[in-house]
């Protein structure tokens, strides 16, 4: 019970010395609102940046589903060939190191629709923990069961189905919690890029435009949501993870 509730008051404590300590050097709040007064930000504002903050998940988890496909199947092509890997692998770490915020000016010319943009860049953000914990885990396998695959005749798709794919799972897994974070964070850096506005605008360009007003307040419960989804989204992704792999892999097994 303790190792649950430690987080938890670890943060109250937090943010009870933020109370203490704005109140008592009168911190105006434009500079540094009080927790409380975030808080009711949010209560007030709560329709408002609900639907915002749907709007953002929406692109998140279209731009995460995705790149969990789309990553998985060239990670399985690659796999293949390392020919294929030598040519193409560099271009999914370009798309790593690439910020986003170089490559959104051309996006939003070359793209009408702005759910598509974000997607774009949301994906890009994504894509490459999917593809390079997925490759390395097709890569793992072990060579003696190949070998006895090999053996008893079976053939590639087999070997792929039935050998590599298990295999490579508790990767693809990794990568998917890690990608998880990633999407949710590009989506946030493309709106703020995109400049979005209006009733389908997302959680990000509510947070700019109310930094822009001097609202704290509202910038800063944005804020906190956002972190909020990006802790549940992983926790989800975490349960998945443990779902799938509690019956036969380490990782997944409880501590004795």
């Amino acid at each position: 019970m303790m190792k649950v509730a430690a987080a938890p008051m670890f943060g109250a404590i937090l943010l009870a010395l933020w109370e203490i300590a704005v109140v008592a050097a009168e911190v105006p709040p434009y500079i540094l609102p009080r927790p409380s007064a975030i808080a009711m930000a949010i209560a007030a504002n709560a329709g408002d940046l609900a639907s915002a903050l749907a709007v953002t998940l929406q692109v998140t988890v279209a731009a995460l589903t995705l790149a969990a496909l789309s990553g998985a199947l060239v990670a399985l092509v690659l796999a293949q060939s390392p020919i294929a890997e030598r040519i193409f692998f560099p271009y999914a770490v370009f798309l790593q190191v690439t910020p986003i915020v170089t490559i959104a000016p051309f996006i939003i010319i070359w793209v009408e629709n702005v759910f598509v943009v974000l997607l774009i860049l949301a994906w890009m953000a994504a894509i490459f923990p999917i593809i390079s914990n997925t490759l390395l885990g097709l890569k793992s396998v072990d060579t003696n069961l190949k070998d006895l695959f090999r053996l008893y005749g079976a053939t590639r798709w087999q070997t792929i189905r039935r050998l590599m794919i298990p295999s490579a799972l508790p990767y693809f897994l990794g990568g998917l919690r890690i990608a998880g974070g990633m999407a949710l964070i590009g989506t946030v850096v493309a709106e703020m890029v995109a400049g979005t506005s209006g009733t389908r605008s997302g959680l990000a360009s509510r947070l700019v435009e109310a930094s822009y007003r001097l609202e704290l307040a509202i910038a800063l419960g944005c804020f906190v949501l956002l972190s909020a989804a990006g802790l549940v989204l992983y926790l989800v992704l975490d349960a998945v993870s443990r779902r799938l792999l509690r019956h036969w892999h380490e990782s997944a097994r409880a501590a004795p």
